[in-house]
């Protein structure tokens, strides 16, 4: 059973990302995309804080002057423009849809590898960027079709969304690599906070702070705490005990929790042509992911 573990907090973990999808979807019908941002800032320093002295206690790790400067524009562009670009794409799109395209992450951070001239694609990964692209192209072209014209920009802002997630990826290697995860993540949100607040502080004076419903809050704090930081732990650990490669396939189940719950909650309904579309999608960014090493 002990060896089971992993797999099983990596399911676990696939299936609490996979149900935030229309969770968030739900939160951003009572407050705007800024607003709630700007209130998961609120929360985050304080997971951050929490866990550097779990991990650390009061000795925390130094960075040099060198590091301070790239670790701040990481750091906003990969968290608090990213999450920016996300809500307000979903507010405009589906929970779904979110999901499929903030999966497409992978394929934009082999781009910028290879434009960066740090990795060569090889004649998979090539295919699979390709496919991916293709199957992005039908899965967003139902909307454009039917002259839907804000959800297919809300899905283009989902695109552009994963790719600064990708770029925030690339870009934090090298400080991952000398100072960890963890020490990444925390002194990253500590450097976001107030660019986030400052970004957001029209949004969260103009809100009506009465009148949201508590479960917004809770849902937050559930996201923030639960699916962020211990979410990230419990998928930090089921890859360090049973690998990367067994373990990282397990994100592709990610949007079939969403597409099922946003079925079940929202009532969200998919064509044939939908489902298609997101299979493809997800095949080009496997086949782009794992094709060299096969």
């Amino acid at each position: 059973m002990h060896h089971r573990l992993p797999l099983l907090a990596g399911l676990a973990v696939i299936a609490v990302w996979g149900l935030n999808f229309p969770l968030q979807k739900a939160i951003l019908g009572q407050v705007s995309p800024l607003a709630n941002v700007g209130t998961r800032y609120f929360i985050t320093p304080v997971c951050a804080l929490l866990l550097m002295l779990w991990r650390y206690g009061w000795h925390w790790p130094r960075l040099s002057p060198e590091e301070l400067r790239p670790l701040g524009v990481v750091a906003v562009v990969g968290q608090v423009l990213h999450l920016v670009f996300a809500a307000w794409g979903m507010q405009h799109s589906t929970a779904f849809s979110a999901s499929v395209l903030l999966a497409v992450g992978p394929v934009f951070t082999l781009l910028i590898l290879r434009a960066s001239g740090v990795e060569h694609l090889g004649r998979a990964q090539i295919a699979g960027v390709a496919v991916a692209c293709a199957g992005a192209l039908a899965f967003t072209g139902d909307k454009l079709l039917q002259l839907q014209w804000q959800a297919s920009f809300g899905d283009l802002v989902l695109l552009l969304a994963a790719a600064l997630f990708s770029y925030y990826t690339v870009a934090s290697k090298p400080l991952i690599a000398h100072h960890g995860g963890v020490v990444m993540l925390c002194y990253g949100t500590f450097a976001a906070t107030l660019p986030a607040l400052l970004l957001t502080s029209p949004a969260l004076l103009s809100l009506d702070w009465a009148a949201v419903p508590n479960w917004v809050w809770w849902g937050q704090l559930w996201q923030v705490a639960g699916g962020g930081f211990l979410g990230w732990l419990a998928w930090g650990w089921a890859n360090e005990r049973n690998g990367v490669a067994p373990t990282a396939p397990l994100i592709y189940l990610m949007p079939v929790v969403a597409g099922f719950a946003s079925w079940l909650w929202a009532g969200e309904q998919f064509g044939a042509a939908k489902l298609l579309g997101a299979g493809v999608v997800l095949g080009g960014v496997a086949l782009a992911q794992f094709g060299a090493r096969r």
